[in-house]
């Protein structure tokens, strides 16, 4: 069971145990209305700190599909307060962020772990919730 918390040009998940597989945000609550960026900046936090014991995907994976064919954006991801991936994507309607999971392992702490993604789009966007997805868990 997940929490889904909407706010100004932010979303955020709050997990209470792992889900494995492939998750789209349709499946997580968030609606498309949601998911809609017109400032062009989009931030997307994932708290992990209830979970419990838990197993990574091999390749942790943030995929993320828009309507509109973007020129270019810019993805910024942070674990517990470090960036743990920098990376402008050109041109497309989609964007897909692949995490280590040996870096998460290492940073993960006890008491608390939030994955935040940052997303820089040059327009106005409007995001897929069906077509968007995670895959944290095994």
């Amino acid at each position: 069971m997940t929490k889904i918390e909407v706010n100004q040009g932010e979303i955020k998940v709050k997990f209470n145990e792992p889900s494995s597989g492939k998750l789209s945000f349709a499946e997580l609550g968030i609606n498309n209305e949601d998911f809609n960026v017109e400032s062009g900046l989009l931030r997307l936090v994932f708290d992990l700190e209830g979970i419990g014991e838990h197993n990574y995907y091999q390749m942790p994976t943030i995929e993320i599909f828009y309507e509109e064919n973007m020129s270019e954006t810019h993805w910024i991801c942070e674990f517990n307060g470090q960036t743990i991936l920098d990376k402008l994507d050109h041109h497309g309607h989609s964007t897909t962020l692949l995490l280590n999971r040996k870096v998460l392992n290492n940073l993960e702490q006890h008491h608390e772990n939030t994955l935040i993604v940052h997303a820089e789009f040059p327009q106005p966007a409007h995001l897929n919730t069906k077509e968007s997805y995670i895959h944290f868990f095994k």
